[in-house]
Protein backbone atom coordinates (compact mmCIF):
# COMPACT_ATOMS: atom_id res chain seq x y z
CA UNK A 1 0.00 0.00 0.00
CA UNK A 2 0.82 3.95 -0.51
CA UNK A 3 0.61 5.19 3.15
CA UNK A 4 1.22 8.13 4.74
CA UNK A 5 3.20 8.90 8.04
CA UNK A 6 3.16 11.98 9.89
CA UNK A 7 5.52 12.62 12.25
CA UNK A 8 7.86 9.93 10.16
CA UNK A 9 11.27 11.87 11.96
CA UNK A 10 9.60 11.68 15.42
CA UNK A 11 9.98 8.67 17.89
CA UNK A 12 6.81 6.56 17.25
CA UNK A 13 6.45 7.64 13.61
CA UNK A 14 10.16 6.63 12.49
CA UNK A 15 9.68 3.11 14.03
CA UNK A 16 6.28 2.70 11.91
CA UNK A 17 7.62 4.16 8.72
CA UNK A 18 10.74 1.33 9.29
CA UNK A 19 7.77 -1.32 9.73
CA UNK A 20 6.04 -0.84 6.97
CA UNK A 21 8.58 -0.12 4.31
CA UNK A 22 10.17 -3.51 5.27
CA UNK A 23 7.09 -5.42 4.82
CA UNK A 24 7.19 -3.42 1.43
CA UNK A 25 4.93 -0.41 1.68
CA UNK A 26 5.51 2.79 0.25
CA UNK A 27 5.44 5.18 2.45
CA UNK A 28 5.24 9.21 2.18
CA UNK A 29 6.66 10.81 5.52
CA UNK A 30 6.27 13.93 6.85
CA UNK A 31 7.79 16.25 9.66
CA UNK A 32 8.53 19.97 10.27
CA UNK A 33 11.84 19.20 12.27
CA UNK A 34 10.53 21.34 14.97
CA UNK A 35 13.48 22.02 17.77
CA UNK A 36 11.13 20.71 20.35
CA UNK A 37 14.23 18.40 20.95
CA UNK A 38 17.20 18.16 18.95
CA UNK A 39 16.80 17.73 15.53
CA UNK A 40 19.69 16.05 15.18
CA UNK A 41 18.18 13.20 16.30
CA UNK A 42 14.99 13.40 13.78
CA UNK A 43 17.86 14.04 10.73
CA UNK A 44 19.60 10.79 12.10
CA UNK A 45 15.80 8.52 12.18
CA UNK A 46 15.00 9.53 8.78
CA UNK A 47 18.49 9.41 7.63
CA UNK A 48 17.73 5.31 8.30
CA UNK A 49 14.46 5.28 6.72
CA UNK A 50 15.44 7.63 3.41
CA UNK A 51 18.20 4.52 2.68
CA UNK A 52 14.95 2.52 1.57
CA UNK A 53 13.56 3.33 -2.44
CA UNK A 54 10.16 2.80 -1.20
CA UNK A 55 10.28 5.99 1.44
CA UNK A 56 9.81 9.79 0.40
CA UNK A 57 10.25 13.00 2.42
CA UNK A 58 8.63 15.79 2.89
CA UNK A 59 9.48 18.69 5.10
CA UNK A 60 6.08 19.89 5.83
CA UNK A 61 3.99 21.40 9.03
CA UNK A 62 0.68 20.01 9.25
CA UNK A 63 -0.72 23.52 9.99
CA UNK A 64 -0.03 24.52 6.70
CA UNK A 65 -3.39 24.21 5.07
CA UNK A 66 -2.41 25.06 1.25
CA UNK A 67 1.10 22.76 1.58
CA UNK A 68 -1.21 19.77 3.24
CA UNK A 69 -3.97 19.99 0.68
CA UNK A 70 -1.01 20.07 -2.29
CA UNK A 71 0.38 17.05 -0.22
CA UNK A 72 -3.05 14.92 -0.17
CA UNK A 73 -3.44 15.88 -3.90
CA UNK A 74 0.02 14.92 -5.22
CA UNK A 75 0.63 11.76 -3.15
CA UNK A 76 -2.56 10.13 -3.06
CA UNK A 77 -2.42 8.07 -0.24
CA UNK A 78 -4.15 4.56 0.45
CA UNK A 79 -4.25 5.36 4.33
CA UNK A 80 -3.03 7.32 6.52
CA UNK A 81 -1.23 6.99 9.86
CA UNK A 82 -1.32 9.73 11.63
CA UNK A 83 1.74 10.40 14.70
CA UNK A 84 2.65 13.79 13.79
CA UNK A 85 1.81 16.13 16.74
CA UNK A 86 3.08 18.79 19.40
CA UNK A 87 3.86 15.94 22.39
CA UNK A 88 4.40 16.73 25.91
CA UNK A 89 2.38 17.03 29.17
CA UNK A 90 4.33 19.80 30.66
CA UNK A 91 5.24 21.73 27.82
CA UNK A 92 1.75 22.06 27.06
CA UNK A 93 1.31 24.10 30.36
CA UNK A 94 4.16 26.64 28.60
CA UNK A 95 3.44 27.11 25.32
CA UNK A 96 -0.25 26.57 24.51
CA UNK A 97 -0.52 27.55 21.17
CA UNK A 98 1.70 24.93 19.86
CA UNK A 99 -0.57 22.91 21.15
CA UNK A 100 -3.73 24.24 18.89
CA UNK A 101 -1.54 24.63 15.79
CA UNK A 102 -0.09 21.56 15.50
CA UNK A 103 -2.78 19.36 17.55
CA UNK A 104 -5.96 21.20 16.41
CA UNK A 105 -5.58 22.74 12.92
CA UNK A 106 -3.17 20.47 11.79
CA UNK A 107 -5.65 17.76 12.58
CA UNK A 108 -8.06 19.46 10.58
CA UNK A 109 -6.19 19.70 7.61
CA UNK A 110 -5.55 15.69 7.94
CA UNK A 111 -9.01 15.18 8.30
CA UNK A 112 -10.09 17.36 5.07
CA UNK A 113 -7.14 15.56 3.42
CA UNK A 114 -8.85 12.36 3.97
CA UNK A 115 -12.07 13.13 2.92
CA UNK A 116 -10.88 14.74 -0.26
CA UNK A 117 -8.46 12.21 -0.85
CA UNK A 118 -10.96 9.27 -0.70
CA UNK A 119 -8.33 7.97 1.75
CA UNK A 120 -9.54 4.13 3.00
CA UNK A 121 -8.69 4.91 6.72
CA UNK A 122 -7.41 6.95 9.11
CA UNK A 123 -5.13 6.21 12.25
CA UNK A 124 -4.05 8.38 14.49
CA UNK A 125 -2.69 9.00 18.02
CA UNK A 126 -4.57 9.53 20.66
CA UNK A 127 -2.73 9.05 24.41
CA UNK A 128 -3.41 7.77 27.61
CA UNK A 129 -3.67 11.66 29.07
CA UNK A 130 -7.05 11.95 28.00
CA UNK A 131 -8.05 9.80 30.79
CA UNK A 132 -7.44 12.96 32.99
CA UNK A 133 -9.50 12.55 36.20
CA UNK A 134 -10.72 8.83 36.12
CA UNK A 135 -9.30 6.51 38.82
CA UNK A 136 -11.20 3.49 37.68
CA UNK A 137 -8.43 0.92 36.58
CA UNK A 138 -7.33 -0.21 34.35
CA UNK A 139 -8.64 2.70 31.90
CA UNK A 140 -11.21 1.22 29.48
CA UNK A 141 -12.01 2.80 25.93
CA UNK A 142 -15.60 2.92 27.17
CA UNK A 143 -15.47 5.02 29.83
CA UNK A 144 -15.95 8.56 29.70
CA UNK A 145 -13.40 10.87 29.39
CA UNK A 146 -14.78 14.90 30.11
CA UNK A 147 -11.93 15.67 32.62
CA UNK A 148 -8.50 16.17 31.11
CA UNK A 149 -5.92 17.48 33.72
CA UNK A 150 -3.49 18.86 30.53
CA UNK A 151 -4.56 21.19 27.50
CA UNK A 152 -2.49 18.55 25.45
CA UNK A 153 -4.49 15.59 26.77
CA UNK A 154 -7.85 17.98 25.68
CA UNK A 155 -6.61 18.52 22.41
CA UNK A 156 -5.98 14.49 22.08
CA UNK A 157 -9.41 14.31 23.25
CA UNK A 158 -10.83 16.63 20.80
CA UNK A 159 -9.41 14.96 17.92
CA UNK A 160 -11.39 11.63 18.91
CA UNK A 161 -14.51 14.00 18.81
CA UNK A 162 -13.58 15.82 15.71
CA UNK A 163 -12.37 12.28 14.22
CA UNK A 164 -16.05 10.93 14.94
CA UNK A 165 -17.34 13.76 13.00
CA UNK A 166 -15.73 13.10 9.86
CA UNK A 167 -16.88 9.03 10.21
CA UNK A 168 -20.31 9.98 10.69
CA UNK A 169 -20.71 12.78 8.24
CA UNK A 170 -18.40 11.58 5.28
CA UNK A 171 -17.79 7.71 6.29
CA UNK A 172 -14.12 8.08 6.66
CA UNK A 173 -12.78 5.08 8.84
CA UNK A 174 -11.23 6.49 11.61
CA UNK A 175 -9.48 4.36 14.44
CA UNK A 176 -7.87 6.11 17.56
CA UNK A 177 -4.84 4.75 19.39
CA UNK A 178 -4.58 5.98 23.34
CA UNK A 179 -0.46 5.01 23.85
CA UNK A 180 0.15 4.75 27.03
CA UNK A 181 4.03 5.64 27.71
CA UNK A 182 5.97 4.66 24.88
CA UNK A 183 9.84 3.70 25.22
CA UNK A 184 12.24 2.52 23.79
CA UNK A 185 15.30 2.81 21.19
CA UNK A 186 15.54 6.16 19.37
CA UNK A 187 12.84 7.45 21.86
CA UNK A 188 12.03 11.10 23.34
CA UNK A 189 14.69 12.86 25.05
CA UNK A 190 12.00 14.74 26.93
CA UNK A 191 10.40 11.56 28.41
CA UNK A 192 11.84 10.02 31.81
CA UNK A 193 14.20 7.18 30.13
CA UNK A 194 16.07 9.08 28.36
CA UNK A 195 16.43 11.95 30.86
CA UNK A 196 16.90 9.90 33.44
CA UNK A 197 19.88 7.86 31.42
CA UNK A 198 21.64 11.13 30.48
CA UNK A 199 21.47 12.16 33.94
CA UNK A 200 22.89 8.93 35.54
CA UNK A 201 25.38 8.70 33.11
CA UNK A 202 26.77 12.53 34.21
CA UNK A 203 26.62 12.12 37.38
CA UNK A 204 23.44 14.31 37.89
CA UNK A 205 20.64 13.54 40.12
CA UNK A 206 17.05 12.89 38.74
CA UNK A 207 13.89 14.26 39.52
CA UNK A 208 11.35 11.97 40.62
CA UNK A 209 8.20 13.63 40.83
CA UNK A 210 5.31 12.58 43.57
CA UNK A 211 8.18 11.24 45.83
CA UNK A 212 8.63 7.98 43.67
CA UNK A 213 4.71 7.03 43.94
CA UNK A 214 3.95 7.32 39.93
CA UNK A 215 2.97 3.97 38.26
CA UNK A 216 2.69 3.72 34.51
CA UNK A 217 1.95 0.90 32.06
CA UNK A 218 5.36 1.47 30.45
CA UNK A 219 5.13 0.17 26.42
CA UNK A 220 7.70 -0.87 24.46
CA UNK A 221 7.62 0.46 21.03
CA UNK A 222 7.89 -2.72 19.03
CA UNK A 223 4.59 -3.36 20.95
CA UNK A 224 3.25 0.21 20.08
CA UNK A 225 4.05 -0.31 16.12
CA UNK A 226 2.59 -3.67 15.92
CA UNK A 227 -0.08 -2.21 17.44
CA UNK A 228 -0.53 0.76 14.76
CA UNK A 229 0.29 -1.06 11.92
CA UNK A 230 -2.40 -3.52 12.87
CA UNK A 231 -5.19 -1.18 13.26
CA UNK A 232 -4.25 -0.21 9.89
CA UNK A 233 -4.85 -2.93 8.06
CA UNK A 234 -8.29 -3.29 9.87
CA UNK A 235 -10.29 -0.78 8.45
CA UNK A 236 -12.68 0.40 11.45
CA UNK A 237 -16.03 -0.77 11.12
CA UNK A 238 -19.73 0.56 12.60
CA UNK A 239 -20.81 -1.24 15.36
CA UNK A 240 -24.40 -2.07 14.44
CA UNK A 241 -25.57 -2.80 18.35
CA UNK A 242 -24.73 1.16 19.63
CA UNK A 243 -27.11 2.63 21.25
CA UNK A 244 -27.98 6.06 21.52
CA UNK A 245 -29.53 5.33 24.47
CA UNK A 246 -26.87 4.41 26.02
CA UNK A 247 -23.84 5.55 23.96
CA UNK A 248 -20.46 3.93 24.02
CA UNK A 249 -17.48 6.13 23.77
CA UNK A 250 -15.47 3.90 22.17
CA UNK A 251 -17.49 2.86 19.36
CA UNK A 252 -20.19 4.14 16.97
CA UNK A 253 -22.95 3.45 14.03
CA UNK A 254 -20.08 5.37 11.75
CA UNK A 255 -16.80 3.34 10.96
CA UNK A 256 -15.07 5.18 14.40
CA UNK A 257 -13.38 2.87 16.79
CA UNK A 258 -10.62 3.89 19.60
CA UNK A 259 -8.27 1.45 21.18
CA UNK A 260 -6.19 1.40 24.29
CA UNK A 261 -1.98 0.09 23.46
CA UNK A 262 -0.58 -0.60 26.50
CA UNK A 263 1.54 -3.24 28.13
CA UNK A 264 -1.51 -3.88 30.67
CA UNK A 265 1.25 -3.53 33.71
CA UNK A 266 2.02 -0.51 35.51
CA UNK A 267 4.76 -0.36 37.52
CA UNK A 268 5.95 2.05 40.02
CA UNK A 269 8.34 4.63 38.48
CA UNK A 270 11.55 3.89 41.06
CA UNK A 271 11.26 0.12 39.90
CA UNK A 272 11.74 1.19 35.98
CA UNK A 273 15.03 3.36 37.44
CA UNK A 274 15.69 0.69 39.05
CA UNK A 275 15.98 -1.12 35.57
CA UNK A 276 17.92 1.36 34.42
CA UNK A 277 20.38 1.17 37.05
CA UNK A 278 20.98 -2.15 36.75
CA UNK A 279 21.26 -1.56 32.64
CA UNK A 280 23.77 0.67 33.31
CA UNK A 281 25.59 -0.45 36.03
CA UNK A 282 25.30 2.99 38.24
CA UNK A 283 23.27 4.43 41.36
CA UNK A 284 20.88 6.95 40.06
CA UNK A 285 21.12 9.90 43.15
CA UNK A 286 17.13 10.58 43.36
CA UNK A 287 15.75 14.04 43.85
CA UNK A 288 12.47 13.18 45.37
CA UNK A 289 9.63 16.14 44.55
CA UNK A 290 5.77 16.54 44.78
CA UNK A 291 3.68 16.24 41.97
CA UNK A 292 3.36 18.18 38.89
CA UNK A 293 1.28 19.83 36.72
CA UNK A 294 -1.54 18.00 34.69
CA UNK A 295 0.41 14.40 35.55
CA UNK A 296 -1.56 11.93 37.02
CA UNK A 297 -0.38 9.35 39.23
CA UNK A 298 -1.18 6.27 37.54
CA UNK A 299 -2.26 4.56 34.37
CA UNK A 300 -3.05 1.31 33.09
CA UNK A 301 -4.30 -0.12 30.22
CA UNK A 302 -7.24 -2.59 29.26
CA UNK A 303 -6.77 -3.59 25.76
CA UNK A 304 -9.09 -6.04 25.17
CA UNK A 305 -11.11 -4.10 22.67
CA UNK A 306 -7.75 -4.40 20.68
CA UNK A 307 -6.81 -7.63 20.93
CA UNK A 308 -9.88 -9.10 20.38
CA UNK A 309 -10.29 -7.00 17.08
CA UNK A 310 -6.53 -7.15 15.84
CA UNK A 311 -5.46 -10.42 17.78
CA UNK A 312 -2.69 -8.85 18.98
CA UNK A 313 -1.39 -7.84 22.86
CA UNK A 314 1.13 -6.06 24.04
CA UNK A 315 3.40 -7.43 26.40
CA UNK A 316 7.20 -6.36 26.60
CA UNK A 317 8.24 -6.41 30.00
CA UNK A 318 10.33 -3.68 31.45
CA UNK A 319 12.87 -6.00 32.02
CA UNK A 320 13.46 -6.52 28.32
CA UNK A 321 12.72 -3.10 26.87
CA UNK A 322 14.70 -1.19 29.14
CA UNK A 323 18.08 -2.97 28.08
CA UNK A 324 17.52 -2.49 24.57
CA UNK A 325 17.25 0.83 25.56
CA UNK A 326 20.21 1.86 26.96
CA UNK A 327 21.66 -0.73 24.45
CA UNK A 328 20.80 1.82 21.93
CA UNK A 329 21.78 4.72 24.07
CA UNK A 330 24.85 3.69 24.51
CA UNK A 331 25.72 2.86 21.07
CA UNK A 332 24.12 6.29 19.54
CA UNK A 333 26.09 8.37 21.95
CA UNK A 334 29.52 6.30 22.12
CA UNK A 335 28.77 5.71 25.79
CA UNK A 336 31.20 3.12 27.15
CA UNK A 337 29.44 1.11 30.08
Amino acid sequence: MKILVTGAAGFIGYHTSLRLLERGDEVVGIDNLNDYYEVSLKEARLANLQRYPGFRFQKLDLADRPGMAELFKTARPQRVIHLGAQAGVRYSLQNPHAYVDSNLTGFVNILEGCRHGNVEHLVYASSSSVYGANTTMPFNIHHNVDHPYSLYAATKKANELMAHTYSHLYKLPTTGLRFFTVYGPWGRPDMAPFLFTRAILAGKPIDVFNHGQMRRDFTFIDDIVEGVIRTCDHVAQPNPAWDGAHPDPGTSRAPYRIYNIGNRNPVELLHFIGCIEKALGRTAEKRLLPMQPGDVPATAADVEDLTRDVGFTPSTPIEVGVPKFIDWYCQYFNVVR
